[in-house]
């Protein structure tokens, strides 16, 4: 069974393989990731060379289908985080 990484195991592993302590590794993790989030709030793109680009992208409101019951509800328009992958990123899956 593949692993999920969490928030923790990126921290560990940064400080392993880096030798800073594990604040050090979980304080740098955390601006990173605070920077993404708030250039995202912005509107702007993130885009990282070699591994790809975190966008928001606006959906429009649509009618949804219950796949249970059948019934459709509408589903509001809101913002959701995408993210497209670098074609060197892709290139290392074939």
């Amino acid at each position: 069974m593949k692993k999920t990484w969490t928030r923790n195991d990126i921290i560990e592993a940064i400080s392993d393989n880096v030798g800073i302590s594990l604040q050090d590794s979980s304080v740098i993790i955390e601006e990173i990731f605070e920077f993404i989030l708030t250039e995202l709030e912005k509107g702007d793109d993130v885009k990282i060379s070699s591994f790809g680009t975190f966008s928001v992208r606006h959906k429009k409101e649509r009618i949804g289908r219950n796949p249970k019951t059948g019934i459709e509800v509408p589903i509001k328009e809101r913002n959701v985080v995408t993210f497209s992958s670098s074609n060197i990123l892709k290139s290392n899956f074939k």
